[in-house]
C-alpha cells in the first residue's frame, strides 16, 4: 500500500526516510525534476530513436540481475535490447526482421526471452544469445508466472505450446493472459464495437468450455496474484462524459464489481499485491502518471507523461514495487522513463 498519504509526503524530510539509490550516470540515463510535482524522473533511453516497453502483463524486469528488456530501432530496425539498471549500459541481444515490440517476455526462470518476429514465435537463450523458432503463424502468446506453460494464438485459435495443434478455444483475439499458476487462460473476443473477456480452464482435460467474464468498453486485463479474479478498466457513461473505472470479476462466481473510480485512466497496472495501482490519465488538462491507493481510493500525482496517446504510456511497477516504469513520446520519439516510489509504496 502507499507508505505515505499525499499530505504527509510534503512535510517529511530527507532525514526521516531512507534515501533512494543514486542513479547511474552511465549509458543514456538522464535525471530531471518533473515540472508539475518536482518528483525526480529518470529517462532511461534517448528519444532520438523509438524505444518501447513490452506489454505490461509480460515479465521484462529482472530484480535478480537488475536489467530491463525493451525494443529499440536505434540500429535502423526494431530489435530486442537490454538495459543494465545498475550501470545504464544498453545492449542489443537479438536481431529481428519484423519484431512485435509488445511481445518481449522473460520466462519464469529469466533464462529465455520469448518474442514474435513477423509471425514466428522465437526464444532467445540469454546466456549464449542463441535464438530458435518455436512455432509459426503466431499472433499472440502468454507465458505463465510460476510454470513453464506457454499458450499461443494462431489462425483465430488458442493453443497450448506443449500440445501444438490442439485448440482449447476458437474465435479468439488478443489479449491472451495465462493465470499465474498456468491452469487457465484469459483471452479476448471482438463483438461489434465492444470487447469481451473470456476464460478457459487448461488443467481439466479436453472439453472445457470457455466462460464469459466481462463485455463492453473494457481494456487492460490483469490477473490477481492468486489467480482468482481479473482486474480491468471499464469505461462507464456519466452524462455527456465517459468515466474510467477499475473493475474486478471473480472467476468462480463471475460477478463483476467496481474496485475504484479513476481520474480518467487510459492505462493502468497493479503492484504485486494489488494494494496500489499506477495509471496514465487521458485528461488533456492533466496528462499525468498517477498512484491510486486501493483501500481508500485516494490518488497521488507522480509526474507528467504528456504522451500523444495516453493508452500507450503503459505504466507498470517493478516486481518489488520500488519503481514505476512508463513510456512517452513527448520529447520526440518514444522514450522509457522511471520513477523511484520507495518512499510512497510499501515494497512487495
Amino acid at each position: 500500500m502507499l507508505a505515505l498519504a499525499p499530505g504527509i509526503l510534503a512535510a517529511r524530510t530527507a532525514g526521516q526516510a531512507k534515501k533512494p539509490r543514486p542513479v547511474s550516470k552511465a549509458g543514456e540515463f538522464l535525471r530531471f525534476a518533473d515540472p508539475t510535482t518536482e518528483t525526480t524522473v529518470v529517462r532511461l533511453t534517448n528519444p532520438a530513436s523509438t524505444n518501447l516497453l513490452p506489454a505490461s502483463t509480460n515479465r521484462f524486469i529482472s530484480l535478480k540481475s537488475r536489467f530491463l528488456i525493451f525494443s529499440s530501432d536505434r540500429t535502423g530496425k526494431a530489435a530486442p535490447f537490454q538495459v543494465d539498471l545498475k550501470t545504464g549500459a544498453l545492449t542489443q541481444i537479438a536481431e529481428a526482421d519484423a519484431l512485435h515490440p509488445d511481445s518481449l517476455c522473460l520466462d519464469a526462470q529469466e533464462r529465455l526471452l520469448y518474442f514474435i518476429d513477423g509471425s514466428s514465435l522465437k526464444a532467445l537463450t540469454l546466456a549464449n544469445k542463441r535464438v530458435r523458432t518455436l512455432e509459426e503463424d503466431v499472433t499472440a502468446f502468454s507465458a505463465a508466472v510460476a510454470t513453464p506453460e506457454v499458450v499461443i494464438m494462431r489462425r483465430g485459435q488458442l493453443e497450448l505450446l506443449s500440445a501444438s495443434g490442439r485448440p482449447v478455444a476458437e474465435e479468439v483475439a488478443p489479449p491472451c493472459v495465462l493465470r499465474p499458476d498456468g491452469k487457465g487462460c484469459l483471452f479476448g473476443r471482438e463483438s461489434g464495437d465492444h470487447r469481451e473477456f473470456w476464460y478457459v480452464p487448461l488443467a481439466g482435460g479436453a472439453g472445457e468450455l470457455p466462460q464469459l467474464l466481462a463485455k463492453g468498453q473494457i481494456s487492460a486485463p490483469y490477473w490477481s496474484p492468486n489467480g482468482q479474479a481479473v482486474l480491468f478498466l471499464r469505461d462507464v457513461p456519466a452524462g455527456s462524459l465517459v468515466r474510467s473505472e477499475i473493475h474486478s470479476v471473480n472467476l468462480e462466481t463471475r460477478v463483476e464489481e467496481r474496485v475504484t473510480p479513476t481520474s480518467q485512466f487510459a492505462a493502468f497496472a497493479p503492484n504485486a499485491d494489488e494494494s496500489v495501482f499506477v495509471g496514465a490519465s487521458r485528461s488533456k488538462a492533466q496528462p499525468t502518471v498517477i498512484l491510486l491507493l486501493r483501500s481508500v481510493q485516494r490518488e497521488l500525482t507522480l509526474c507528467e507523461h504528456r504522451a500523444s496517446h495516453p493508452a500507450s504510456v503503459s505504466p507498470v511497477f517493478s516486481p518489488d514495487s520500488r519503481r514505476v516504469y512508463f513510456q512517452s513520446d513527448h520529447e520526440g520519439k518514444s522514450a522509457i522513463y522511471s520513477v523511484n516510489v520507495e518512499l510512497l509504496v510499501e515494497p512487495t
